[in-house]
């Protein structure tokens, strides 16, 4: 028997007066999969996960969670689902073990039921239990957040946007936690703006004002790239934009950190052209051909 996705969305449709904020979108996600959502701000990807939750009902298509209508049975859904929203959203004026006591009452079950999921991630805030968690450092009230959205054993956990604000060393913790779930067969769905957590997703679905611009493993998108990428540096960054995107032979130059990103069909010759704008007075001139990445892929796509 062919086994059924945990997660399923068919043509889904949200409008919020005269904008539309996804537009019939549909992937599925594996159960035990990993799936990224990968976009910026206002790319739709709270309201998919609203719709998801029964927290919203769509305008049109449909969507299921362990084959349960998001509609119709809506009940039995938020009994298998596990929940974090964007916005921390816990009792601040609580402690770190009456928010998970809680929501553990919530779900009809104790804490000592399912300790053995939530163990790995609330040990790590266990000697902090009797503070309020609104005193909590970022780091640490995404840890309880996750143990609340977990206190359930949920078969499937949708995680939106859950490491924004964070540091980038509490941020590769969070990620490791999310590997250590999915061994224990929970399916997850993560939403992201930072492209660099793309590559710890199974696969994921890039998505931009609210329709879905690709979909593959992380790698599989890259590997799609049919264009050369260069690292473009030089005295005069923002000179050196304006000239770039003048040139012919290049399809795009963006700003990427303290360098340019240059996209050039096959045969675009560096060396000739950093000889010439160099000739024109462009100083410090430095160009080297680098691997794309999934920000090239999804700049690209957003561009067609």
């Amino acid at each position: 028997m062919e086994e059924r996705n945990a997660i399923e969305v068919r043509e889904l449709t949200k409008r919020y007066g005269g904008v539309t904020a996804l537009d019939r979108v549909s992937f599925e996600v594996g159960c035990g999969e990993i799936f990224g959502l990968i976009g910026p701000d206002g790319a739709g990807k709270t309201s998919l996960f609203r719709i998801l939750t029964t927290l919203l009902a769509p305008d049109g298509g449909s969507a299921s969670v362990n084959g349960l209508d998001s509609v119709a049975d809506y009940r039995q859904i938020r009994r298998q689902v596990g929940y974090m929203p964007g916005r921390f959203s816990l009792y601040a004026d609580l402690s770190v073990e009456e928010n998970l006591s809680f929501f553990a009452a919530l779900f009809g079950t104790g804490i000592r039921e399912n300790y053995d999921l939530v163990a790995p991630i609330y040990s790590q805030i266990e000697p902090f239990r009797k503070r309020r968690a609104g005193k909590l450092s970022g780091g640490m009230k995404q840890k309880l957040a996750l143990c609340c959205a977990l206190i359930h054993r949920p078969s499937v956990l949708f995680l939106d946007e859950p490491t924004t604000g964070v540091d980038a060393l509490s941020r590769g913790e969070f990620w490791d936690m999310l590997d250590g779930l999915r061994r224990c067969g929970i399916s997850i769905l993560v939403s992201t703006p930072y492209m660099d957590e793309a590559g710890r997703c199974d696969r994921i679905a890039l998505i931009n004002e609210g329709r879905i611009l690709g979909i593959d493993t992380p790698q599989g998108l890259v590997d799609g790239f049919d264009e050369g990428v260069y690292e473009l540096s030089g005295d005069d960054m923002s000179g050196l934009l304006a000239r770039v995107r003048a040139e012919r032979g290049i399809s795009g130059c963006y700003p990427f950190g303290a360098v340019h990103h240059v996209v050039a069909a096959e045969g675009f010759d560096a060396v000739a052209f950093v000889a010439r704008i160099a000739a024109e007075g462009f100083s410090g001139v430095s160009m080297q051909c680098i691997g794309a990445g999934i920000e090239d892929v999804f700049i690209k796509k957003m561009g067609r």
